[in-house]
């Protein structure tokens, strides 16, 4: 039976995996507080939901004043169950400029520890929540092609991590959950290979979070993959991510 009295935050839910899961939350029966930096899509995200939307403006690259409109926007709908923190991005950068090398980090690591920081402390105040953080099975490796992008998910998995153990120790209701998609129709897909809908995406993510799991890999096949990276030797690694 869907919910009728639980609320959720999706940060980055003006399109692709964001999107997707607001979507599939709402039918789920969550309010839900939408966050991306073009308000525009998020009022026409929150017109066609059938639950309650609230929308606020965010640019986790100003980590500062997105915590403030974060405190906003929860303190409007009255406390929040559950924080997807989506927003990322990832630029191939063969050349190693500086410049797609610093967005990403000030999207993927600066925002998302901003966010991420903030919804724990709400959820610790309030006794109880579920942070829901959207990384990459490009955690598992680093790539010449796109440094930043895999870095930065690997730090979005291991704080995820020490989010998790944080909460083991404190008196709440706690659950930290890690995703970890493959390939995803999305503008930041990097290939066909096993690529799902973001429809699929959502509703195993959505699925994940209503288990209270640990971690999930979307799709589920993609933890074969994780795991052959995770064995593959040195030598082999930079033959296919050199």
């Amino acid at each position: 039976m869907a919910a009728t009295d639980r609320s959720a935050v999706v940060i980055g839910a003006s399109s692709g995996i964001g999107e997707a899961v607001a979507r599939e939350l709402a039918a789920e029966g969550y309010e839900l507080g939408l966050t991306a930096r073009r308000q525009e899509k998020l009022e026409e995200l929150g017109d066609e939901l059938p639950t309650k939307a609230y929308v606020a403006r965010m640019d986790v690259t100003e980590p500062e004043a997105a915590r403030e409109a974060f405190v906003d926007l929860v303190e409007a709908m009255n406390g929040a169950d559950l924080v997807v923190v989506n927003a990322g991005i990832g630029r191939q950068n063969r050349d190693l400029d500086w410049e797609p090398e610093r967005d990403t980090i000030d999207t993927n690591v600066r925002g998302f520890t901003a966010l991420a920081t903030a919804a724990m402390t709400h959820f610790e105040d309030q006794g109880h929540g579920h942070l829901v953080g959207i990384s990459s099975v490009a955690a598992h490796a680093g790539d010449g092609t796109i440094p930043a992008y895999n870095a930065s998910k690997a730090f979005v998995s291991n704080y995820l991590d020490g989010l998790r153990y944080r909460a083991h120790s404190r008196d709440a209701d706690l659950t930290v959950t890690t995703i970890e998609p493959g390939f995803v129709d999305t503008k930041l897909a990097g290939g066909d290979f096993w690529k799902a809908s973001t429809e699929t995406a959502a509703r195993q993510i959505v699925d994940a979070i209503e288990d209270g799991k640990r971690h999930a890999y979307i799709t589920r096949r993609w933890r074969l993959v994780a795991l052959a990276v995770d064995l593959m030797p040195d030598f082999a690694l930079k033959r296919v991510f050199g």
